[in-house]
């Protein structure tokens, strides 16, 4: 089961890879982590990549896709993996197309998490940090997780705010990237949509709700994933 997953931020993209991870039993491979163990571990392709991050610059698609083919290839792959964080532009779906089939990867699903870009933003402000456990969810825009008042709604502990969940300008900026249907991530996820309809639905595309609450879109994508 090789998966591509989108999502923009706010719409607890990671969370539910993590769930179809332990579900599935199949590695959740995120590009920051293929990054920063690259970089790590001394390879010649992190060593480039770490000349582009110290010279503040974005790290080129010609290295940065031969470091997703290679981990792609590692043994805990051999049954699959799903993709998050790549690609996210068409640019480089497209050149991520080319390299996987050069590799005789076939993909087998792409998962969109469907989610308004206002309601997108309102997660990520709403979102609160209990002082206690940071695992406790409160979200203010979200009725299942709305802390009691200023009040952790798990343990009644106090709330704060991360400051980059404050930070409309750059949550703006990302979902800029993710929105934009012509060159952005979106882009990306219709130039394999597209792929899949011309190739008599495959990869089979999913598009999942992800307005509703963690758990029932985590029901609904793991029983679309099991058909």
């Amino acid at each position: 089961m090789k998966i591509l997953l989108f999502g923009p931020n706010g719409s607890g993209k990671g969370t539910q890879g993590a769930i179809v991870k332990d579900k599935f039993k199949i590695p959740h491979i995120e590009t920051g982590v293929i990054f920063r163990e690259n970089i790590s571990k001394g390879t010649s392709l992190g060593k480039e990549a770490k000349g582009y991050i110290d010279r503040g610059e974005l790290v080129p698609d010609s290295i940065t896709i031969p470091m997703i083919l290679d981990r792609l290839k590692a043994d805990d792959c051999k049954k699959g993996w799903l993709l998050d964080g790549f690609p996210r532009n068409l640019t480089q779906a497209q050149e991520l197309d080319k390299a996987l089939k050069k590799e005789g990867m076939t993909l087998d699903y792409i998962i969109e998490i469907v989610l308004p870009r206002e309601i997108a933003k309102n997660r990520i402000m709403g979102r609160r940090l209990c002082v206690n456990d940071n695992n406790h969810p409160n979200n203010i825009f979200i009725d299942a997780i709305k802390p009691n008042g200023d009040k952790c709604r798990v343990c009644g502990g106090a709330l704060k705010t991360r400051s980059d969940d404050q930070d409309e300008a750059a949550i703006d900026q990302r979902h800029n990237i993710y929105y934009d249907t012509k060159s952005g991530t979106l882009a990306g996820c219709n130039y394999f949509k597209d792929l899949s309809k011309k190739s008599g639905g495959s990869p089979k595309v999913l598009e999942i709700d992800g307005r509703p609450g963690v758990k029932e879109v985590a029901s609904d994508l793991t029983a679309k994933l099991g058909k």
